[in-house]
């Protein structure tokens, strides 16, 4: 006999457009208040039943001998540079505003990973998710 076991990484519902406003002014306001100065902007973007949450940052100044192995002037750089998100975080939607599941994007693998909120919890808020996610903007 099979049983069903809850998975909070797999399924979900797709987020209704009034909740997907709401989350985005939720991570925006928190983003704007707890870390202002750590990014240029933050992109939260919907699909399904996933929101992702990247960062924008400003990349740090080159020194002029990699811009002439690069061929790139200064300018084209930093530009480069600040065109490429930060990926923080992915959020699974199950129907409650207040309880997504986290997926934590890993650089060492190139894809997001199932993770637990820095309360120790499965689930949590847009905004515990974004506080846990933060690491990447901490320099």
């Amino acid at each position: 006999m099979r049983q069903w076991v809850y998975n909070p990484h797999t399924g979900g519902v797709t987020v209704p457009d009034a909740v997907r406003r709401r989350t985005e002014e939720r991570i925006q306001a928190y983003a704007r208040e707890h870390y202002a100065g750590a990014f240029n902007r933050i992109e939260v973007r919907f699909r399904g039943a996933h929101c992702y949450i990247d960062a924008y940052t400003e990349p740090e100044d080159p020194s002029p001998q990699p811009l002439q192995s690069l061929g790139e002037t200064r300018e084209e750089h930093l530009a480069r540079l600040r065109a490429v998100p930060v990926h923080l975080c992915r959020l699974r939607y199950f129907g409650d505003e207040d309880r997504w599941s986290m997926a934590f994007y890993t650089y060492s693998n190139e894809r997001y990973e199932p993770s637990f909120f820095n309360t120790g919890e499965m689930q949590g808020t847009p905004e515990e998710a974004f506080e846990t996610a933060a690491v990447y903007l901490r320099r």
